[in-house]
């Protein structure tokens, strides 16, 4: 008797227990957020790291706890009340942590830290009061499930009043991290440190001369670098024309300042960025052949090479900021002003380039006089010919294939990039197939001469 007596007040207790889990939990839940409303007040070390986005984003648990909540309040199930207890706690506990660091360290004036606290305070005033309630449908002693509603709705609000109080705590100079024109305008000034760096890197390959003018007593070696680095100097210069002038653009109206990426406006921003990264790397690879030129594991041809696409994603840079500017406005004056100087350093540098090359064909032709030695002679100096015809052939098929490749889906910037090209100087493919020209005449006069009593020296 005594033990199913024993029995039956334990299953009691443990009906009892289980049916006031749910209560236990919205009791602790009420009492730490008071305990946590307390400390919000109080001059206590707070987080230093947050940001107003930060405080925007505990919104968003703040806002699911509350329909957590209500759900919980109208089934009344264990579970689902302890479930919405500890989301809440915790949602309500980062929302005051994050509002209390954001208010001492990014609010800039006494009334709008007031007013950050205030409205975290609010919202976890109402949501303490929600639990209330629920704690009070749960007991089965206080006011109708009716009441959450309108609690829910004070919530709300005070969400509404925290959100717009972290939109005051950006300040005026915040801007948007994903903005296409911020991005645009952070990859323009990113591409001219990279240039810069580049430009150092130029200058360490030479001592800094006390004069940056070329004289005739440099050696070709000595001109390619100092062209090289005034064309470093140039694109810098470039870059930072190009980053004012689309500041001038946002602060006109011409550009919006936060633009869909899908809008005309995005895609502009979209394309300033691909030009200055490509400027940026074209920088790149002309430093790169001017280092490899100097160190003899390179040739004039690829520094040539290189030249010639600074000059193309030059041109292209210029197009995609004259596209929107004001071509009477002082930004874009400097702005041309800075291509043309880029063009008159690649005039330099590619000057300077075939002059070396000129200076390194003249080189002596020692014919024999023997019949057989002039034949053997003869054969090779065709075979030579043929050699460079068909290197000739393949260079410019290759280049006609990346052409056709780079351009395939973007025919509007094929005139661009052949402007840049050709702009400034004389195309090198001709100057190329002028020498090669030269050579076969050279070659023909050799062949005719192998009949001469004595080797001859004879200089291109």
């Amino acid at each position: 008797m005594v033990t199913n007596v024993t029995s039956l007040l334990k299953t009691v207790k443990a009906v009892e227990d289980e049916h006031t889990r749910g209560t236990r939990a919205l009791e602790s839940t009420i009492e730490a957020i008071a305990q946590e409303i307390r400390a919000l007040h109080t001059p206590e070390i707070q987080k230093s790291n947050v940001t107003p986005e930060d405080l925007v984003r505990c919104t968003k648990s703040i806002t699911m706890s509350t329909g957590k909540a209500v759900a919980a309040g109208n089934s009344c199930k264990q579970d689902d009340i302890i479930a919405a207890a500890n989301m809440g706690r915790k949602a309500i506990s980062d929302m005051l942590t994050i509002c209390k660091g954001a208010a001492y360290n990014c609010a800039e004036t006494s009334e709008l830290r007031d007013r950050t606290l205030q409205a975290g305070h609010d919202v976890a005033m109402h949501y303490r009061e929600l639990l209330q309630a629920i704690l009070q449908i749960a007991s089965r002693s206080g006011d109708p499930k009716h009441t959450l509603v309108p609690i829910s709705r004070k919530i709300a609000q005070s969400v509404t009043e925290l959100v717009a109080v972290a939109e005051l705590l950006k300040g005026s100079d915040w801007v948007d991290p994903d903005d296409p024109t911020v991005i645009a305008e952070n990859e323009l000034l990113g591409a001219a440190a990279s240039i810069d760096a580049a430009a150092k890197k130029l200058a360490s390959l030479r001592p800094r001369r006390s004069i940056q003018e070329a004289n005739e007593d440099m050696n070709f070696d000595e001109m390619i670098l100092e062209a090289a680095k005034s064309i470093a100097a140039a694109t810098s210069a470039l870059i930072k024309a190009a980053s004012a002038a689309q500041r001038e653009l946002i602060v006109t109206g011409k550009v919006s300042r936060q633009p869909l990426t899908s809008s005309d406006d995005g895609q502009w921003s979209e394309g300033l960025i691909s030009a200055a990264r490509m400027v940026a790397a074209a920088t790149h690879s002309l430093v790169e052949s001017a280092n490899a030129l100097v160190q003899g594991v390179s040739s004039e041809e690829k520094l040539i090479s290189s030249a010639k696409q600074v000059a193309s994603s030059t041109a292209q840079l210029l197009v995609a900021c004259k596209v929107k500017a004001d071509p009477d406005s002082e930004s874009t004056k400097r702005l041309q002003q800075a291509g043309n100087a880029v063009k008159r350093a690649t005039d330099n540098l590619v000057r300077a380039a075939q002059q070396a090359i000129q200076q390194e064909e003249e080189r002596s032709l020692v014919l024999n006089r023997r019949m057989v030695g002039g034949i053997a002679q003869e054969i090779n100096a065709r075979t030579e010919v043929l050699r460079i015809e068909r290197e000739l052939e393949e260079a410019r098929g290759r280049l006609t294939a990346i052409r056709q490749a780079k351009y395939k889906n973007r025919p509007d910037l094929t005139d661009t990039d052949n402007e840049g090209e050709q702009s400034g100087y004389e195309s090198y493919t001709t100057k190329y197939e002028t020498r090669v020209v030269m050579g076969f005449e050279t070659l023909r006069i050799a062949s005719n001469l192998y009949t001469d009593e004595n080797y001859e020296s004879f200089r291109i």
